[in-house]
């Protein structure tokens, strides 16, 4: 039996059991309705609340040397602005820190004055009594920022922002290039392996309700990537000190510039790339347009006599020609198509070696050793040797002109034997002696080592083509006709490196005046070679823009020697051990 007393807390909890079911039914009625009956509704009343978002920017990537020295890296600075309304406010109020001796604190803190900083505050009040803002110092370091953050000023605000640094200025800065003002690469290796150094920058996501509350849960971060390391080939210690010693000998000269190529024979590698003017990417202004690029990559010019031995090559492989074949040579010859042609020195007629031609770089013997094979046979061993492709890729890169040779007149089809009517760049000079001194293969020169992503991994460059152009036998033949050049030619004395047997030739091109002609009395000077002969090494090209004081090529000779005497230093290169061969007869 049931008591009254039984039957009171069942009921109670019946009732309780009823009421919370009801409510239960209604959450699920009203949740059916939101999701599916009404879901459309409740999507549209949504939309502009959802897809908030910040960018996550990641920071671009580091330019480091063969030794992995840092020639570009990307650091956070602080800009600091003051709100001169808030400084006047607090004023009234008796601060804990008054604006005079505030003032004064970051001053010593931003290498300001106290009084400059109370102007730029006064001067803004008396513009705009309600000013809220005036810049006070940019490009403030992380230690400046933490010592400004540590005085506790309402009024002073730091953001920060991304800024791109060469910690090593103006060396190899032709070749590392610039960021423009918006952080968009121009120039160099930041403009061309941007793809490695670029970061990809992150976001963080989420969803907020109409009263603008951020829904829990929603919050959804992509973290940024930040940009890969590019590892060059270039020596920074070695860059630096061809840059100090090509400014020294071209501003000596009276020229309007100078260069230095260096370049490992056994792989295309460019070790140094030195120039000058030389540009600091961290001071465009202190630079003209002109200089902001490389000259080793975008001036082109006639070799003049550093190619007489690409034609020598042409010949002994395709005419039998020996470094002992002769042909009679006066230093001023008129030839059967009419085409006029003149030695630099006046001389009867000799009969010169090809050793010889090359020695005493002789146009008149030149043209008719270069004629003993067909012109066409000439234009294919200079394509061989590089003229008229690109080394590197570099950004905008000339290739040079080499005109096919239907377009080669009576004067052109003598003068392309002894480096006219084709140019080339500083570049291409190291690539076609770089191929002779690697006994006749080719190695496409390379300038950047590897690109390091941010979570390690490392990518190299396609392995830089191979290509035997010219038998061993003739590169060694033209091996020993440069080291006679070296030893017997005009520069002997001036290009010794103690120690080491070097090959050199000399070009000196003329330039042209921009009307067809050449301008008179002026040219552009070079000089290129290897060592040590019996193992080469390295080859090194120096070129003299419009020199004054000695305007042949022998104004070269001294950078040359101070140039090719550094690597062998720098590279601790062993002595050569073999004796240089018998002289080659200059004249038969």
């Amino acid at each position: 039996m049931t008591t009254r007393a039984t039957r009171g807390p069942r009921r109670r909890t019946v009732v309780a059991l009823a009421v919370i079911l009801a409510v239960l039914g209604a959450f699920v009625v009203r949740l059916v309705d939101i999701q599916v009956v009404s879901a459309n509704e409740h999507v549209s009343d949504s939309q502009g609340y959802l897809g908030h978002g910040e960018t996550i920017s990641g920071q671009r990537g580091t330019i480091v040397d063969s030794g992995g020295s840092v020639l570009a890296s990307s650091v956070l600075v602080y800009d600091a602005e003051l709100s001169p309304q808030v400084i006047m406010l607090l004023e009234d109020k008796e601060p804990t820190l008054p604006w005079a001796e505030a003032s004064e604190k970051i001053a010593a803190i931003t290498g300001q004055t106290g009084d400059e900083v109370r102007a730029l505050v006064s001067d803004a009040l008396a513009i705009n009594p309600d000013s809220q803002y005036v810049k006070l110092k940019t490009s403030l370091s992380t230690d400046q920022y933490m010592e400004l953050e540590d005085l506790g000023l309402p009024y002073l605000h730091m953001p920060s922002r991304e800024t791109r640094v060469y910690p090593n200025g103006a060396v190899a800065g032709n070749i590392v290039g610039f960021l423009d003002g918006s952080g968009e690469a121009q120039a160099g290796i930041e403009k061309m392996d941007s793809s490695c150094l670029a970061p990809v920058d992150g976001e963080e996501t989420y969803r907020k309700g109409k009263n603008g509350v951020v829904i829990p849960g929603s919050e959804r971060t992509v973290d940024a990537v930040n940009g890969g390391t590019v590892q060059l080939t270039i020596n920074s210690d070695l860059n630096w000190y061809l840059q100090q010693m090509i400014a020294e000998e071209a501003q000596a000269q009276g020229a309007k510039g100078g260069t230095v190529t260096v370049v490992e024979v056994k792989t295309g590698k460019i070790r140094a790339a030195a120039e000058w003017p030389a540009l600091d990417p961290n001071n465009l202004e202190g630079a003209t347009p002109a200089s902001w690029g490389s000259q080793i990559f975008h001036r082109d010019f006639e070799p003049g006599s550093t190619f007489k031995a690409i034609t020598a090559a042409a010949v002994m492989e395709g005419a039998g020609v020996t470094p002992l074949t002769t042909v009679s040579a006066a230093s001023k010859e008129t030839f059967p198509n009419g085409a006029v042609i003149n030695d630099a020195f006046t001389h009867p007629a000799y009969n010169y070696t090809l050793a010889g031609g090359l020695i005493d770089s002789s146009n008149v013997a030149l043209s008719k050793f270069g004629t003993m094979v067909a012109p066409e046979v000439r234009y294919d061993y200079l394509q061989r040797f590089g003229v008229g492709e690109d080394t590197i890729g570099f950004p905008t890169e000339v290739s040079g002109i080499l005109h096919p040779v239907s377009e080669w007149d009576s004067q052109s089809l003598y003068t392309t034997t002894f480096g006219q009517y084709f140019t080339v760049t500083a570049a291409q000079v190291a690539g076609a002696y770089q191929a002779i001194a690697n006994g006749g293969e080719k190695i496409d020169l390379s300038l950047v080592e590897s690109c390091t992503k941010a979570d390690g991994t490392v990518a190299t460059p396609d392995e830089p083509k191979h290509e035997q152009i010219i038998t061993e036998q003739t590169a060694s033949d033209l091996t020993r006709m440069l080291e006679n050049v070296a030893v017997q030619g005009g520069n002997a004395e001036r290009i010794q490196v103690p120690g080491y047997r070097v090959t050199s030739k000399t070009g000196t091109a003329q330039v042209p005046d921009g009307n067809g002609g050449y301008k008179a009395g002026v040219y552009f000077t070079s000089m290129v070679g290897f060592a040590p002969v019996d193992d080469p090494q390295y080859v090194v090209v120096v070129t003299l823009d419009e020199p004054t004081k000695v305007v042949s090529s022998a104004a070269t000779a001294s950078a040359f020697q101070k140039a090719m005497t550094q690597v062998m230093k720098t590279y601790r290169v062993m002595p050569s051990s073999v004796p240089m061969d018998e002289l080659l007869p200059k004249f038969e």
